[in-house]
């Protein structure tokens, strides 16, 4: 079970590190704001002419295209910096994770063992790698947020690893 999935993490790994070596240059650090976003009341519904002109290219490509960013990438090493503080939807503002939830997976994306505030994240199954995977959602933009895993063994209170790309996210310190 563990070589399957090691192979499987060394085949995601070495796809999206490839994938995305264009970017590495174009990769921006995940936002920082010193004050929370105002929380969405309602769904959020852009075309995408307007998500292009709110988001940066990396945001749109991740956030609305459901893309990937680069493991182990230089938002991934801000965020092992970052302290206490909670993580936001870059599209939308929504409240998503908290540093309370955070922890090092060593997988090379921001993970969290569970949403800050649940009613914001959404799931639904996703065979787009030729496997099946849970992809995570941001509940209030429809932002493709990343992946959650199960039963991976990390003792973490849910067992759960929310895989996170950080450009889809804002992060406010704590006060």
């Amino acid at each position: 079970m563990k070589t399957k999935f090691t192979l499987i993490i060394m085949a995601m790994t070495l796809g999206f590190g490839a994938a995305c070596a264009d970017e590495k240059n174009k990769e921006k650090a995940m936002e920082t704001s010193k004050e929370a976003p105002a929380e969405p009341k309602e769904k959020v519904v852009k075309l995408n002419s307007e998500w292009k002109k709110i988001l940066t290219p990396e945001q749109y490509r991740i956030l609305r295209q459901s893309g990937t960013e680069r493991a182990h990438g230089d938002t991934y090493h801000e965020f092992k910096k970052q302290g206490e503080g909670s993580y936001h939807c870059a599209g939308c503002g929504a409240l998503l994770f908290s540093s309370k939830e955070k922890f090092d997976s060593g997988c090379g994306w921001p993970s969290f063992y569970d949403p800050a505030k649940a009613e914001n994240v959404t799931t639904k199954t996703d065979t787009s790698g030729g496997y099946v995977r849970t992809e995570v959602i941001c509940a209030k933009c429809d932002g493709h947020l990343g992946h959650v895993f199960e039963g991976e063994g990390f003792k973490t209170p849910t067992d759960k690893r929310y895989c996170i790309n950080g450009v889809g996210l804002k992060f406010v310190p704590a006060k």
